[in-house]
């Protein structure tokens, strides 16, 4: 896994409508119709380069098109494929919204010798992704990752969400989580992201990531 991919993928040009999320490249196209979403879908599904994990959500008011399923599968050659799903999208008269673009990740904590991914697999009916985490094979759920916990900790097991969302409206979806009741725990990785709990202590994490991460340091400066 490498992050070249996905920068190389924020640094292209004509890919505007796109937002990495934890799930790789994904845009939001605004429709008038469910029927307007699925023929905007049938035409989507004939660019070249789509691969097995792409997945498209048609629903009466969009279509949701996630290239990969996950930000480490991104490469250079699904800038293409990007591009032109967009100019297809131009074509059948529908909207890219960014501010729709969301993963919602299911993070479950645990101490090295007490995670247990095989029981969320089996209890969700999840597919293996990686060592780490699982998918819904579906496409409707969120993804379940495991997260080592802090050894430091008395904590034996831990569980919070979290929420990718674009850099451009990562600080909006923050406010409006403050002004419904949440508490803003850290924001040392602000405008990254923002921990915040509601008033049970439930923690959810909002992260534009990896579309706000910082650039890369230049080697050759």
């Amino acid at each position: 896994m490498s992050e070249q991919g996905w920068r190389e993928f924020l640094s292209a040009d004509g890919v505007d409508d796109w937002v990495i999320v934890h799930g790789g490249p994904t845009a939001v196209f605004r429709v008038g119709s469910l029927q307007e979403a699925a023929r905007l879908a049938a035409a989507v599904a004939e660019v070249p380069g789509l691969e097995p994990r792409t997945l498209l959500t048609a629903t009466s008011d969009r279509l949701t098109v996630k290239l990969t399923r996950e930000m480490w599968g991104t490469e250079a050659r699904h800038i293409e494929v990007a591009q032109a799903i967009s100019a297809i999208a131009r074509e059948h008269g529908a909207t890219a919204d960014t501010s729709a673009v969301q993963e919602v990740q299911l993070a479950v904590a645990a101490k090295p010798d007490a995670i247990e991914l095989g029981f969320w697999r089996a209890v969700l009916g999840y597919a293996p992704m990686h060592e780490d985490n699982c998918i819904d094979p579906l496409g409707q759920g969120s993804t379940v990752w495991m997260q080592d916990l802090d050894p430091n900790k008395p904590l034996r097991h831990a569980m919070h969400v979290d929420v990718s969302v674009a850099r451009d409206h990562a600080e909006e979806r923050m406010q409006a989580a403050v002004a419904a009741g949440g508490t803003v725990v850290d924001d040392s990785g602000a405008p990254g992201s923002w921990i915040l709990a509601d008033r049970s202590g439930n923690k959810v994490c909002i992260a534009a990531w990896p579309d706000g991460a910082r650039p890369a340091p230049d080697p050759t400066e």
